[in-house]
């Protein structure tokens, strides 16, 4: 049934894939592209999963795509970090059933350690990338994008961003339209990567470049608006929005394929104005291209190369005017915090007490690295924690590392962290390795991983056994405890950092945000018997307040009894109790 509804970007995209007749999706949660699969689940048509890493997803939908169906994969930009060994080869392989990776990049790093542009990967990689403007656009193009990649027998990029993401506009929807599956057929050469056939394949990549460059010029994602020949501006995905609403009158090309330019149009559309800018957010590409055609623009001499833009932005850069469009909201800062009764804050303040560094990891336990609780010293990437903890101790000794931990959350584990844990046993490393398992994916919104026991889709599945899982793979002492356990934490810390062989310690207990959790204790301050000594307030736990009078004060609403406070007073001061 046809509607016109109000839609998330991430929410179009799943629609238009679910238009697009797509049976087979897989994707690995990441900000800001998570919702697409969420979305896409609730469709019982769509066969959605959640892999345990981008890697692994897109060869799922790679599959899918060989064995004749549509197929979707998803991801955050860094996650394409992972995927790009998989991505490369597509390239050359193309498509059976046609095949759509949508990719969210980050700018202004709302979500993430950089700022990356998909853009350039899709020049590197010979794959074709389209970049929607608005939720409608979101649907249309991933639509789109499927007959572009049959068309083509190529892969097809869709770029989103943080804004479109996780922005709303009206949506048309339309039905479903499932195309016939394609047959499919032994082809060595286009199925098997080996070098001889890697070859010619190659040069297959080479002609599909020149046709889709002869013909973007030429396709319907792309939109020349005249309007004033003055001053005129090339641009794309969510900037487009930015420059209409600081230039309503200007002349605009709105482009919606980035790879390959289309060139003609560009040059067409620069004869019929007088001054032309470049507006794209993060690197010059579409502008480095369109300068080596000769076109005259301006563009990153005048817009920076970091964060999102606004139309604020464009209109100082341009006219140099003071006066801003809209006046931002001036708020008070709220600097991240971990959640009240979070497992992490339990951990990190007996490694803080033990004055141990963590090499940390992708996670919501990144704010181990802030005051009060300034425990993490390192963060690089998915699963890098072991790794680089496993580095320092070949480059320092054991000695180095005997104030040193890793700590790696249990999705983030699975995702890359097992292959450096086996790196660590394969090599002798004598370290130790903190599993911060709160039984599910939180930095993200609570999403299910392979150790969780359930499916995107909700379905009760086998659930892999971290504490056996380590052991299966060498590690020689592995321990599983309470997260909230201080006393057996410390003892288990102060053991392995001091012992001289591997060992993995799992902290285990549930995020406290999870679905379904129940408090039914809260913790309450007996002020005569506090000293006011503060140790409780340490940890940095958002619902104790120091008072004016030095004692403390519990928020009810707020606290979730974990008991982490009533651990760290030694006068009795506060007590559990049963909720009210």
């Amino acid at each position: 049934m046809k509607e016109k509804l109000l839609m998330l970007g991430n929410q179009a995209i799943a629609r238009g894939a679910f238009e697009a007749g797509v049976k087979v999706s897989s994707a690995y949660p990441g900000t800001p592209s998570t919702e697409i699969s969420e979305f896409l689940a609730k469709y019982p048509e769509v066969y959605a999963e959640w892999a345990p890493n981008e890697k692994v997803a897109l060869e799922v939908a790679i599959g899918a795509s060989f064995s004749g169906v549509r197929s979707l994969c998803c991801m955050k930009h860094v996650g394409l970090n992972v995927a790009s060994d998989p991505l490369y080869t597509f390239a050359y392989t193309g498509v059976n059933g046609g095949s759509v990776i949508v990719v969210a990049d980050d700018p202004g790093l709302a979500s993430s350690q950089n700022e990356q542009d998909t853009r350039m990967i899709a020049r590197s990689a010979h794959v074709p990338l389209l970049e929607p403007s608005d939720s409608e656009e979101a649907r249309v193009f991933t639509k789109y994008a499927f007959e572009l990649s049959e068309k083509y027998d190529t892969p097809v990029i869709l770029r989103t961003t943080t804004k479109l993401s996780h922005s709303q506009s009206v949506v048309n929807t339309e039905e479903r339209v499932v195309p016939p599956d394609k047959t499919y057929e032994r082809d060595v050469k286009k199925y098997v990567m080996m070098p001889a056939s890697a070859i010619g394949r190659h040069v297959a990549v080479e002609e599909r470049e020149k046709r889709l460059s002869k013909d973007a010029s030429s396709l319907p994602v792309n939109r020349e608006e005249l309007r004033d020949n003055e001053i005129g501006f090339i641009t794309s995905g969510v900037p487009y929005q930015y420059v209409r609403e600081a230039f309503p009158q200007a002349s605009v090309l709105k482009l919606g394929i980035i790879n390959p330019l289309p060139i003609k149009l560009i040059e067409d559309f620069a004869a019929k104005v007088k001054k032309l800018y470049v507006v794209e957010e993060l690197e010059p590409v579409m502008e480095e291209q369109i300068r080596a055609a000769g076109i005259k623009v301006l563009g990153k001499e005048l817009f920076t190369r970091q964060g999102e833009y606004s139309a604020n932005l464009l209109k100082k850069a341009i006219n140099g005017a003071d006066d801003e469009v809209f006046a931002p909201e001036k708020v008070p800062a709220r600097p991240p915090i971990l959640c009240s009764g979070c497992p992490h804050r339990s951990v990190f303040s007996v490694l803080n007490k033990l004055k141990i560094h963590a090499a940390g990891d992708i996670g919501c336990y990144t704010l181990g690295a802030v005051s009060p609780l300034s425990v993490i010293d390192t963060t690089v990437c998915m699963g890098a924690s072991i790794s680089v903890l496993h580095g320092m101790e070949k480059a320092k000794g054991k000695e180095f590392i005997k104030n040193w931990v890793a700590v790696i959350g249990d999705s983030t584990f699975l995702h890359t962290g097992v292959n450096s844990l086996i790196n660590m046993v394969y090599n002798k490393s004598a370290a130790t390795v903190i599993i911060l398992d709160n039984r599910t994916t939180g930095m993200t919104g609570h999403q299910d991983h392979a150790a969780t026991g359930k499916t995107l889709k909700g379905e009760e599945t086998y659930a892999i056994d971290l504490h056996n899982l380590c052991l299966s793979i060498g590690v020689p002492r592995v321990f599983t405890v309470n997260a909230f356990d201080v006393d057996a934490l410390e003892s288990k810390i102060k053991e392995s950092v001091s012992g001289d062989v591997l060992t993995v310690i799992i902290a285990r207990a549930p995020c406290a945000l999870l679905k379904g959790q129940k408090f039914p204790y809260v913790c309450v301050s007996i002020k005569d018997k506090c000293k006011k000594c503060g140790m409780c307030l340490k940890p940095g736990c958002p619902a104790i307040t120091a008072c004016d009078d030095g004692t403390i004060s519990i928020n009810q609403t707020m606290c979730n009894g974990c008991g982490l406070c009533m651990s760290r007073c030694k006068f009795g001061a506060i007590e559990k109790v049963e909720r009210v």
